[in-house]
C-alpha cells in the first residue's frame, strides 16, 4: 500500500491576487480554475511534485455561512496553518519574491535545526516558508 499527500488547501481573500503571489512570484503552474456556486477553486502544481495540488479558495467556497465566517476570522488574525516549501535556490527565489512586494517575514538565515530559510506573508496574510537543506 502507498500512501500521498495530494491536495492541500489555502484560504485566501482573493484568488486572483494569490495567483498573482503563488504563480507569479514562487513560480507554481495554474493546474484548474473551478467555479461554482458563485465560488471558485485555484489549484496551482509545481513540476518538482506533480502529484500534489496546492488549492487556493476564500473562506466561504464550499462552506456554510457560520464556517466561513469563522475561518475568515482566523485568516484576518493570520493564524492559519503556515506553508513551507523547498528550494535549491534561497537567496535567488527570497530576492523574486520580494520583489514581487510580499511582506518579508524573515531575511535568509541559517537556523540551529539545520537548513537556510526565510519568511514571507502572501497577499492574505498567509505565512510562507522557504527553506534550502543544509550543503552536505
Amino acid at each position: 500500500m502507498t500512501l500521498s499527500l495530494q491536495f492541500t488547501n489555502v484560504t485566501v481573500n482573493d484568488v486572483d491576487e494569490s495567483i498573482a503571489f503563488y504563480s507569479g512570484a514562487l513560480g507554481l503552474d495554474v493546474q484548474n480554475d473551478v467555479g461554482s456556486g458563485g465560488h471558485r477553486w485555484v489549484t496551482l502544481a509545481t513540476p518538482a511534485q506533480p502529484g500534489l495540488g496546492i488549492v487556493l479558495s476564500e473562506p466561504h467556497a464550499g462552506r456554510s455561512q457560520a464556517d466561513g465566517d469563522a475561518l475568515q476570522e482566523l485568516l484576518t488574525k493570520g493564524v492559519l496553518p503556515m506553508l513551507v516549501f523547498r528550494t535549491d535556490d534561497l537567496d535567488g527565489l527570497y530576492e523574486t519574491v520580494r520583489a514581487s512586494g510580499a511582506e518579508v517575514l524573515q531575511e535568509p538565515m541559517d537556523q540551529q535545526w539545520g537548513p537556510r530559510d526565510c519568511a514571507f506573508r502572501d497577499p492574505s496574510g498567509n505565512t510562507v516558508r522557504i527553506a534550502q537543506a543544509p550543503a552536505a
